[in-house]
């Protein structure tokens, strides 16, 4: 066979330690779930991926396993067909059959990028930028995960942030450890005019520097032309302040200020109803559910089109997705606002060997070694796969944990 045939694709779901984050749903569990892809052609080399979490997003991956065997890693488009096929007609959302595609195409591209000794960002058409600039996301939290059933209290050194001296001194924190320059804050927990005290003080405490708030669709569309009209001047981008494209489209006929999403665009599909609505002004990529890297390279060509501008999404992940984040942020000429990016809450459980990927001056600068340039650390992998199954833990409910600590609590979409 030859040595660019895919043998196997070994797929190991983990859990990571994750701070108490509240945010429309919730809070996040003390524990986040993510899924690890070892791709190994006939070699001996190995392509890395990642990828969420969760039994149906590993269930898929195994059914992708079975069918890659045999195949040509440089061949990403049979690939995709491929999986696409195995998955159908038990998943018809194309963006859920995204989520597969996207994990082992990096894991293809990885491997590609070490046969060649060529970085990703190569692949990718050459990188435009060698630093990838990210924005501090700020989130309310509690100061620690409480004691539940047996379990201890679980701490971390962000301490708690429940209004707007908290969220600043989350913020200094941020910048005096990464370098941030840019803010986005995680809203709809509290009530709107408390998120615009909040952000008021960003301004004051960091002038100049771009903010963005993102409620996650926790307010109507008149509290979202409210909050537009409020922070006029203040703000760089609303990212989803209501449901869905024609929530957005009402939003957007009023605000002073773009309106971003990860939410209502969130496949191809959407694209025209929201072009065609004026609903949004920004779209947040995330390759992990627009298809891959490729993929997303392609979405950002689409958005140059329309004039819609980009920025990039981010949830729980750990090194080798934001390795991908990198490169092909990197080889996006039109890349319009920093990034997106959780990785200060979760680093200290990363797999991947440190040294490569760093958060210094709020940029990553784009790894130059071969594939994403990551090398993973399989002690780390397996300790947080053990991890993972002696949890139990098997998806992610925000709302369903915060009701373990206060039972009253009752998920209303929009809230205000």
């Amino acid at each position: 066979m030859s040595q660019t045939r895919i043998r196997e694709l070994i797929v190991t779901p983990i859990a990571f330690g994750d701070p108490p984050l509240l945010n429309s749903n919730g809070v996040h569990e003390p524990l986040a779930l993510r899924i690890i892809l070892q791709l190994v052609l006939e070699d001996g080399t190995v392509g890395l991926g990642e990828s969420p979490g969760g039994t149906a997003r590993l269930e898929r991956l195994q059914a992708a396993a079975k069918v890659v065997v045999g195949m040509d890693v440089f061949d990403t488009t049979a690939v995709a067909a491929a999986i696409d096929s195995a998955l159908l007609p038990a998943v018809p959302s194309s963006h859920e059959r995204g989520w597969t595609t996207s994990a082992v195409e990096v894991a293809c591209l990885d491997a590609q990028g070490k046969l060649l000794g060529r970085p990703v960002s190569d692949l990718l058409g050459g990188r435009v930028r060698d630093a990838v600039p990210f924005a501090a996301y700020l989130f309310y939290k509690w100061a620690e995960h409480p004691a539940l059933d047996g379990r201890p209290a679980v701490t971390d050194d962000w301490g708690e942030a429940l209004d707007p001296a908290g969220i600043v001194e989350q913020a200094r924190l941020m910048q005096e450890r990464y370098g941030f320059r840019s803010f986005k804050l995680k809203g709809g927990v509290f009530p709107p005019d408390e998120e615009i005290a909040a952000i008021r003080a960003l301004s004051e405490a960091f002038p100049g520097q771009p903010l963005r708030l993102d409620p996650n669709v926790a307010w109507t569309v008149e509290t979202s032309k409210y909050v537009a009209r409020e922070l006029d001047g203040v703000l760089e981008y609303l990212e989803d302040p209501t449901k869905g494209i024609d929530g957005m489209a009402e939003v957007a006929k009023e605000s002073p200020m773009p309106l971003a999403t990860n939410m209502c665009v969130i496949a191809w599909e959407h694209l025209r109803p929201a072009v065609e609505q004026n609903a949004i002004q920004v779209l947040l990529t995330d390759h992990h559910y627009w298809g891959g890297l490729r993929r997303t390279r392609e979405l950002a060509a689409v958005c140059e089109a329309f004039g819609i501008a980009l920025s990039m999404h981010s949830n729980s992940h750990l090194g080798i997705s934001l390795a991908a984040m990198t490169h092909v942020a990197a080889a996006i000429p039109n890349l319009d606002h920093s990034c997106d990016t959780h990785y200060p809450w979760n680093s200290a459980d990363d797999v991947i060997v440190p040294g490569v990927l760093e958060l210094r001056d709020g940029e990553v600068r784009v790894p130059t070694g071969p594939g994403l340039g990551v090398e993973l650390d399989h002690d780390k992998l397996e300790q947080l796969h053990r991890r993972y199954v002696d949890s139990g833990m098997r998806g992610r409910d925000d709302t369903g944990y915060m009701r373990r600590i206060q039972p009253e609590y009752e998920l209303r979409l929009p809230r205000w």
